[in-house]
């Protein structure tokens, strides 16, 4: 009999116990405040819609920052022990290069862009964007691509 790993209790993973877990195809993970949150990997649809934020990000920061990184999920991005995300896409000025390391992004990014699936509405506009904002990220985007808009989040 194989014996299975024992894992913490919600509200209490970290990423150490993130690191642990074996990957699902599928599926993606991501902790929030301790909270292990599976999630289905994007549609085609997000893919598609991504694709082409993403060129247009590229071709801003080319000018705006040359020396800063965009980068896209699946990549997660580290702000405490407890809180784990996978932001569809981040911005990592020039300023802030020495959060990127070789697996991950440690610390808190200049501009983060989630782009909403019908699954995860509420928890991107509520528990991330929290999250984001005691991190003191400056920039969250939120793109809702079934109604056309995207939110922009400023941190005063």
């Amino acid at each position: 009999m194989v014996e299975q790993p024992a894992y913490p209790r919600q509200g209490e993973y970290t990423y150490e116990d993130y690191r642990q877990l074996a990957a699902e195809p599928g599926y993606r993970f991501e902790i929030l405040h301790g909270y292990l949150v599976k999630e289905p990997s994007p549609s085609v649809f997000h893919q598609r819609v991504l694709r082409e934020l993403a060129l247009q990000l590229l071709s801003f920061f080319a000018d705006f920052d040359p020396a800063g990184e965009l980068f896209f999920a699946p990549l997660d991005l580290t702000l405490t022990r407890s809180n784990v995300l996978q932001p569809d896409i981040l911005f990592i000025s020039s300023k802030r290069r020495e959060i990127i390391l070789q697996e991950r992004i440690d610390g808190p990014c200049d501009s983060v862009v989630k782009i909403l699936s019908p699954t995860t509405q509420s928890r991107d506009r509520l528990h991330k964007k929290e999250i984001y904002r005691q991190a003191g990220i400056p920039h969250y985007w939120i793109v809702d691509p079934e109604v056309y808009t995207l939110e922009a989040f400023v941190l005063k």
